[in-house]
Parts: C-alpha cells; sequence; structure tokens
C-alpha cells in the first residue's frame, strides 16, 4: 500500500525556563568542531494498546509530547540555541522544530512490511529549507500518528553537538519527563568537554576526509537474531579473541564481505584517563581505522584486527584527548584516516557506527516501551539480535547481498513482526 504522511502542525518549542545569563555561551569542544553539519536521526514505534491507555488520544499525546520536550530543553539548555562560527552555541532559547503528521494506516500496516529507508524518510523532521549553520535549529521532532492509535517519534539531532550516547540520553532524559516517572530519574547531562578539550579557531582545524563518493547510493537492513549472533561469535573466537562481542562479530562479517577498509567510532567516555562521566554531553566518541588484505581475509584475523586496533588506540590517546594535546592527536588521526581513503588497490571504505546497548527501547514517554527502533546498527527489540543498516553504492551493494558469509547469520530485510 501506498503510505501517506500529511503534515499537520509545525511549531517552535522553546525552554520551559530561561536560560541564565552566565550559561548563555556554550563552547563546542574540539570534537564537536571536527563533526560535520548533518544530522543523527533516530525513529522510534509505539503500537498503541487500548486494554492499557483506553483514554490517550493524539490531543493528549501531542501535549504531553511538547510539555514534557520544553522542560527537558532546561536541561539540555545548549540544544535550544544555535551555532556560532563553529566556536560555540548562542543558548538563545530560540527552541527546536516540532512538527505532528497524520499517517493513513495503522502501524501494523508498517510493522507488516519490509522496511525500506525512502518508507522511513517519512517519519523524520526535515528543515523546510537550506539555512545557513547560525540558523539551523540542533533539534528537530516529528510526532506521527497512525489511524490506530500508534505513534512514530522522529528525532533529528545536529551531530555537531551530539554523538549517540547524548542523543539516547537526551531522548531518554525527554522519555522521563513526559513519563513523570516517581522511580530513579536519568542523570542530567554534565557539560564539562570543552573544559578538557578546548575548541581551536576553525581556520586551523583539520579536515576528516569522511566523504560519499559521488556515486549512487543504495540502502539494506539485515537483522542478525541471537542465535546466529552466537554461531557467528563461535566462528570468530581465536587464542587473540576467545570471547569477541556481538558487535565485534558483526562489524568483522560486514568487514569481511566488503573486503575494504573499515573506520569505526568508538564512545571514549570511560576509556579516557581520567574518565568523563556517562552523562557527559557532547561528541565524546572518535574513531580508528583499519585496512583488510588478502591473507587477512578469515573472520577471527578481522576480529582480532578490531580489538587491536580498538585496544591501541586506548593505549596510545587515553591520556593524550586532553588541552592542546588533543589538537595533536586529532590532526595526526585524520591524516592518517585520509591516507585510508580509496586509492589504487583500496576500493572500498565502510563506516560502522553502534547504537548497540544504548537504552533506546526503554524510552516509555507513558503509552509503553518501543515497539521497533531504526538508527544504523542498533540492538534488536529483546537486546540478543542485532539490526544493521548498511549504505553502499550501487554496484558495491549488488556483490555485497549476495555474499555467501553474509547471508548464513542474517536475515535480509525480515518484517518487524518477524
Amino acid at each position: 500500500m501506498e503510505i501517506k504522511v500529511e503534515m499537520i502542525n509545525r511549531e517552535v518549542i522553546k525552554p520551559s525556563c530561561p536560560t541564565p545569563h552566565h550559561l548563555r555561551c556554550f563552547d563546542l569542544s574540539l570534537l564537536d568542531q571536527l563533526l560535520p553539519e548533518i544530522y543523527i536521526s533516530v525513529v522510534i514505534f509505539y503500537s498503541h494498546n487500548p486494554s492499557d491507555l483506553p483514554h490517550f488520544k493524539a490531543v493528549d499525546i501531542s501535549h504531553r509530547l511538547k510539555t514534557s520536550l520544553s522542560e527537558t530543553l532546561c536541561r539540555f539548555y545548549p540544544l535550544a540555541g544555535r551555532v556560532k562560527h563553529n566556536v560555540s552555541i548562542e543558548c538563545n532559547d530560540v527552541g527546536v522544530d516540532y512538527l505532528e503528521a497524520r499517517v493513513n494506516c495503522h502501524l501494523s500496516d508498517i510493522l507488516k512490511q519490509h522496511p525500506e529507508q525512502k518508507m522511513l524518510y517519512h517519519f523524520l523532521p526535515k528543515v523546510t529549507e537550506p539555512l545557513e549553520p547560525s540558523l539551523e535549529p540542533l533539534v528537530l521532532v516529528q510526532a506521527s500518528f497512525f489511524e490506530c492509535g500508534g505513534l512514530a517519534i522522529g528525532v533529528c539531532l545536529s551531530h555537531k553537538v551530539a554523538d549517540f550516547a547524548t542523543t539516547a540520553m537526551f531522548i531518554n532524559s525527554w522519555a522521563s519527563a513526559a513519563l513523570a516517572a516517581s522511580g530513579e530519574a536519568v542523570l542530567p547531562p554534565e557539560f564539562g568537554a570543552a573544559s578538557r578539550i578546548p575548541p581551536r579557531i576553525q581556520s586551523t582545524l583539520p579536515s576528516p576526509a569522511m566523504k560519499l563518493a559521488n556515486e549512487t547510493i543504495v540502502w539494506r537492513r539485515y537483522v542478525f537474531d541471537a542465535p546466529k549472533i552466537d554461531a557467528l561469535k563461535a566462528k570468530a573466537a581465536s587464542a587473540n579473541v576467545p570471547q569477541p562481542t556481538r558487535v565485534e562479530a558483526v562489524s568483522s562479517l560486514i568487514w569481511k564481505c566488503t573486503i575494504t577498509v573499515l573506520t569505526q567510532s568508538m564512545n571514549m567516555r570511560e576509556r579516557l584517563t581520567p574518565p568523563f562521566p556517562k552523562n557527559a554531553f557532547g561528541n565524546l566518541s572518535w574513531f580508528f581505522g583499519r585496512e583488510t588484505t588478502e591473507n587477512e581475509i578469515q573472520l577471527h584475523r578481522l576480529v582480532t584486527e578490531l580489538r587491536q586496533g580498538k585496544e591501541a588506540f586506548i593505549e596510545d590517546y587515553a591520556t593524550k584527548f586532553y588541552g592542546d594535546e588533543a589538537f595533536s592527536v586529532a590532526s595526526q588521526d585524520t591524516k592518517h584516516l585520509s591516507n585510508l581513503l580509496p586509492s589504487e588497490g583500496i576500493t572500498h571504505h565502510i563506516f560502522i557506527s553502534s547504537f548497540c546497548r544504548y537504552p533506546l527501547y526503554e524510552a516509555d514517554f507513558g503509552w509503553g516501551k518501543p515497539t521497533w527502533n531504526v538508527v544504523c546498527l542498533m540492538d534488536t527489540r529483546d537486546g540478543s539480535g542485532i539490526e544493521a543498516w548498511i549504505t553502499l553504492s550501487e554496484e558495491d551493494m549488488a556483490l555485497f547481498e549476495h555474499e555467501k558469509d553474509l547471508l548464513e547469520y542474517a536475515s535480509f530485510n525480515p518484517t518487524v513482526l518477524d
């Protein structure tokens, strides 16, 4: 069936309390400065259970979402501001974009389909027109109401101020405010990143050379269920890495099937010395790159490469992402990654980011936990499997999707209900 999503409302949500004058200028960290001006996008689907919440109507849900979002922006006050000269955020409380839409079907109609990227785009908020960075909202939200009472919440957070950990923290804090939970509250954000990793004048910044090729890009969805992941981990185990993680096993399989340069992001909060708190706000993830060769094509060798790359990164840089030395580290790493980009004999480059273990399936706004979340590499609903969205050029995908090793362990785009 053709899915139609009709926009019925667009407004700006501002913090419910003004940002104090002494907090009006929020410094970006060096890592914030280095990130591109793109959005991290998440879509969270909620089924409607009339036996549990018979009184909830779209107007009630809308009011709760907007009120709790306004309250949450007081705690996450930089998100209601605008980036200024890629050095700071002017915390002027101009607010975030909030959209509402009506969907011409039931949520079950979506969950019974084999999801396609173009279908999911309907549930993500969009900027009405290209804007200067100083005018672009740092957060956009879209609440899409299904005929059955189901709901999709699409959230876009600017990568200029947030990594995956910050995105998950914001969504869960917002959900906690909407639920008005009397139990343990979500930790408030901690805003000390720039004091340890200070910003630089923009003209002196290195340029991370991670750009999409000028090719037709296609997306494919693969689901690795728990038994298949257990089998994959067993196959990937070795004396060097006797117990690979789920993400290591799945990432290495994807890497193996693309025979490429791999760049993987890593949350550094608790890996630096001294560690940042778990609730540190901003971009506190960095990346390391590894390159395959023909004699390293065995899965266990790739898992070892991945584990050693992560351990080497931590050993080399755990104490160096601090003050002016952070700039030297970032410059060195971006140069190294630039050297790994496609060249003669290396025709591919895959970037892997994982949302696994971030508690998005705990985001209960008051009408139950999510039925389905959509991001790049994400836990399945039961927390044991992994759902991966793979982005490659049309030519590369034609080869990738026929890889026997991939099809042995992953299901190609099953329905969500499956």
